[in-house]
């Protein structure tokens, strides 16, 4: 087609569009419904994984993550599986040369509380004096306890900056006495502000020696999970297998059967975030795509129609001269101008609607050029397909017959 055709068929488009305001509404709704959900869809996906991969970041790039199950899996609960305990902390400390950090942790819930001041429920968590380390914190106030405070039970706590607001306002915690879950601890330091990962507030946390812990909580010398810091970045694939060897001969695993643990990294973190939210992102696609497939036939309804009214107009263009390939254009082109309309409008309603998600909840959101692009590219997909057959019978009007017509 030449260039003047191309314009012309681009204005009668956009005149057939005037012309019929109502209809053409009517006829891009569809369109527009199904790219608004893409456009808000991929735009909460995309920022919940730039959020997910900085948050992942925080807690450590390098960490090593020991469980009794697959992070990923299903199987949680499902079979027993023997708990870690202190002394395959300290295997893994001994006998692995690639790690150089390795901290037992177990986990529980409970109340803090300071003269008349008292918490929520918050995460209370019994951990080795190599915490800082795995987790990649720091301490803002005051100081981390040490291993000997560790291994004397020393009745010491750091605590997350959320209870430091909570109990203590804007005067210093430090040598200050609280109790957790009625037992007295001496607040020894601040930990540095980590934010929320997930749906925890990390910073809603009171961590205690890990003997401490287990006498207090009676969990004895077992631990929930272990984190194990390699050496160097490069050194994780052989710290891991140096774990596994370790472990499996303390688990009394047998030649060629799997593992009765699993050791996560951050990639088994991400690939688990990423399972969770595959099934919303193909919830979306299909209730997206049910709008478009409306859309679609709503558009080859509308140009059906619309072929019938300009038969004569049709007539009077083949007579003057317009081939076949003219008439399949201009009526294309009027179809994709129809949902490319409802593509561009369903693009700013989405990305509205995904920045008011963005300022007034949790969720972050992020649009990328690229999401923007294939949107309007799909809305102007189905005008495409949907506009074939419409196109395809102008197309092959004879013109004689087209100029009876009445």
């Amino acid at each position: 087609m030449q260039r003047g055709v191309w314009m012309m068929s681009f204005s009668m488009a956009f005149a057939a569009i005037r012309a019929h305001k109502l209809r053409s509404s009517l006829t891009i709704l569809g369109v527009f419904v199904g790219v608004t959900t893409v456009i808000w869809m991929v735009s909460l996906v995309q920022g919940l994984d730039r959020s997910m991969s900085r948050q992942i970041a925080g807690l450590g790039a390098n960490v090593l993550y020991v469980t009794k199950f697959d992070m990923a899996s299903n199987e949680w609960g499902e079979k027993p599986r023997k708990d870690f305990t202190v002394s395959d902390a300290d295997a893994i400390a001994r006998g692995c040369p690639s790690v150089s950090a390795v901290c037992p942790i177990q986990s529980n819930q409970g109340r803090i509380k300071f003269r008349l001041q008292e918490t929520t429920m918050i995460r209370i968590d019994g951990v080795g004096a190599s915490f800082l380390d795995v987790r990649n914190w720091g301490v803002q106030e005051g100081r981390f306890f040490t291993e000997s405070e560790v291994e004397a039970h020393t009745p010491v706590c750091v605590i997350g900056t959320r209870v430091q607001e909570a109990l203590f306002g804007v005067v210093s915690p430090l040598d200050k006495e609280v109790l957790v879950e009625g037992t007295r601890y001496r607040v020894i330091g601040v930990l540095e502000e980590k934010g929320r990962f997930l749906d925890q507030d990390r910073d809603k946390i009171v961590v205690l020696p890990f003997w401490s812990f287990a006498r207090q909580f009676d969990t004895r010398d077992v631990a929930g999970f272990i984190l194990a810091m390699p050496r160097d970045g490069r050194l994780k694939e052989q710290a891991e297998d140096e774990i596994r060897e370790v472990l499996r001969r303390r688990r009394k695993v047998p030649f060629g059967e799997p593992d009765d643990f699993a050791i996560g990294t951050q990639e088994s973190l991400l690939a688990l975030y990423k399972k969770i939210t595959g099934a919303f992102f193909m919830v979306m696609v299909a209730i997206s795509s049910i709008g478009l497939l409306v859309g679609g036939i709503g558009v080859m309804d509308i140009m059906l129609v619309s072929v019938t009214e300009r038969t004569r107009e049709i007539g009077i263009r083949k007579a003057l001269g317009a081939r076949r390939a003219d008439i399949l254009w201009q009526f294309l082109i009027e179809a994709m101008t129809l949902t490319g309309v409802g593509g561009v409008l369903g693009v700013g309603v989405g990305l509205g609607a995904a920045k008011l998600v963005d300022k007034f909840t949790p969720l972050p959101s992020a649009a990328p050029l690229w999401s923007v692009l294939l949107a309007v590219g799909i809305a102007c997909g189905v005008g495409l397909v949907s506009g074939m057959y419409p196109a395809f019978r102008a197309s092959r009007l004879e013109p004689i017959e087209a100029l009876r017509y009445e």
